[in-house]
């Protein structure tokens, strides 16, 4: 529209140039004047043309229902509002705001016209916003680390409270003790063992290692029979040691994932969890009692968690598992199944006129299988 108005503008400028013959410089300035003007004159009768209708639409980014590009927002829900809002000839002007409780104030108050975002339909918002049909089922779940509960230093913690750090001290005092036992021994009765104690130190220790690990040594017979008994006692000797720093690391390690792992909404109790501030978790995370620590957004709980200052992550099921999917090497996980199901809409202002064209529109389009078809675009046929 509003290049229709400059040209006309233009047009109009040529035309009183050639008929008062007015200097080049002078047309020059004029066309320039209506270059600058004409941009403001046509947004005001935009504003005043009843056919034309701006929104002022809040946005919460939330990957994949709102994403933020350069100066663009994209995403499942910004799709469906921007086809909702093209059968209804709206024009669409977009306003970020950093959490969703912020959005919600925001519409509320009336500084948007409506909020686009994967908001969460509740009997508290719906007391002070107008929503339409919903066109998304959704719930929560929970994020961990994959490093987590299992990591090298909780294992050590497990190791030294079961007590089996001191036992391995014993162990490697007792390697030690062989290792030089061994040196002192073939140096007095094996002619062709190393003669410097540095070459000898390095042998002795290499066949005891070997039978604490393997179970076998490559070490010279040097008394018949009675050697081989020694030789075979010193292999069943290894073949304990092994075993009992198996079985200990590997108790230790399953007693560390049961009692610090979190697996599903009933390992959460004693934890800290994070939540997105102002959303649905945050508030069914508080009703259970259950500590929580409040984050802006995805981006940010993940860097809390994997620094270590919060144990897990409780939000909304899709956009945890789009940012898992999405982003491998962060080496988080979603775990446990969906609770606390719920659905997403568009909302407005109470008495918005917007509340029920839009939610016919989204009828139709959910009639029409575009949503359905949205849905796959961003999460795939299978979810």
């Amino acid at each position: 529209m509003l290049h229709r108005y400059l040209a006309a503008g233009m047009d109009l400028a040529l035309q009183i140039f050639r008929i008062m013959d007015l200097p080049r410089t002078a047309a020059i300035w004029m066309c320039f004047a209506i270059g600058v003007l004409a941009p403001h004159g046509a947004l005001a009768q935009a504003a005043t043309d009843p056919s034309t209708h701006v929104v002022n639409v809040g946005v919460y980014v939330s990957p994949p229902f709102v994403v933020a590009g350069e100066g663009t927002y994209d995403g499942m829900a910004i799709d469906l509002w921007e086809a909702v809002a093209g059968n209804l000839d709206l024009a669409t002007r977009y306003v970020a705001y950093p959490t969703f409780r912020d959005l919600v104030d925001a519409t509320r108050n009336g500084e948007v016209d409506a909020a686009v975002t994967n908001l969460t339909i509740t009997r508290h918002r719906a007391e002070v916003l107008s929503f339409t049909q919903p066109w998304y089922d959704a719930g929560l779940r929970i994020m961990v680390s994959d490093e987590g509960s299992g990591g090298f230093w909780s294992v050590i913690l497990g190791l030294g409270d079961a007590g089996h750090l001191r036992a391995y001290a014993w162990l490697l005092a007792v390697i030690a003790t062989a290792t030089v036992g061994f040196a002192l021994f073939d140096r007095k009765f094996d002619p062709d063992f190393p003669r410097r104690w540095r070459d000898g130190i390095a042998e002795s220790f290499y066949h005891v290692i070997s039978i604490a690990t393997a179970g076998r040594t490559a070490r010279k017979n040097l008394f018949g029979w009675m050697g081989r008994i020694w030789q075979a006692a010193w292999m069943v000797v290894g073949v304990g040691v092994i075993a009992y720093v198996t079985s200990s690391v590997t108790s230790v390690m399953t007693t560390v994932s049961l009692e610090r792992g979190v697996h599903s909404l009933a390992d959460l109790p004693g934890k800290t969890v994070g939540v997105f501030t102002g959303s649905v978790a945050e508030t069914f995370v508080g009703d259970l009692g259950i500590a929580s620590q409040s984050y802006p957004d995805i981006d940010a709980a993940a860097s809390a968690i994997q620094d270590g200052e919060i144990d897990a992550i409780v939000g909304d099921a899709p956009i945890l598992e789009h940012f898992a999917h999405s982003q491998p090497q962060s080496n988080l996980t979603v775990v446990g199944n969906i609770f606390h199901p719920d659905k997403y809409g568009f909302a407005f202002p109470h008495d918005s006129e917007l509340t029920r064209p839009v939610t016919l529109q989204i009828l139709e389009l959910i009639e029409a299988g575009v949503v359905e078809d949205l849905r796959s675009k961003y999460f795939g046929s299978g979810s």
